[in-house]
């Protein structure tokens, strides 16, 4: 018979908990009694459920974490700015490019969360993860220096995301 306490029967996975909460709220929009009791209820169901699927919780560091969520959000407002002003103004000064942005680990956790970012901020889009050329395929709405684009990928993603996983340059999971 396994040794844990109330919190970990109740709470197997308390970041997942902590998710579904604040995204009930959010999508209820009301802090209401009912709306946190449910948000509560969930909390504690859901992660239950998930446990099977979820095989090991990594180790993170949350404070890289916290900073890079503000780096991306950042990045997505300052982006839908510029993107709306490139869409709204001259086609003339739309400079498509596709680029490859060369990864630093096979690290899938790391790899497919740089692929959702830089999805996630306007003007960029991820099209593919190749594992064996170890790269991202990115596809950049208004691009003039590519290089210029990789390396801030590299230097705002990237090594955050190493950081937060606690990987070595080369290593997987």
């Amino acid at each position: 018979m396994s040794q844990h306490s109330w919190a970990d029967r109740c709470l197997p996975h308390p970041f997942v908990s902590i998710v579904v909460a604040c995204s009930w709220l959010i999508l209820s929009h009301s802090l209401d009694a009912s709306d946190l009791l449910l948000a509560l209820v969930l909390a504690v169901f859901i992660p239950q459920l998930l446990n099977r699927f979820i095989i090991r919780t990594p180790n993170i560091d949350w404070k890289t974490a916290i900073q890079l969520f503000f780096v991306v959000l950042r990045d997505v407002v300052v982006s839908n700015f510029v993107v709306a002003k490139l869409v709204l103004g001259s086609t003339e000064k739309l400079q498509p490019k596709w680029f490859r942005v060369p990864l630093d680990t096979q690290h899938e956790q790391v790899n497919s969360l740089l692929a959702m970012i830089i999805t996630t901020t306007p003007g960029t889009v991820s099209a593919g993860i190749d594992q064996e050329r170890g790269d991202i395929l990115v596809h950049a709405l208004s691009c003039d220096d590519p290089q210029a684009e990789i390396d801030q990928i590299k230097q705002r993603y990237e090594a955050p995301l190493l950081k937060i996983f606690n990987v070595k340059q080369g290593e997987s999971i």
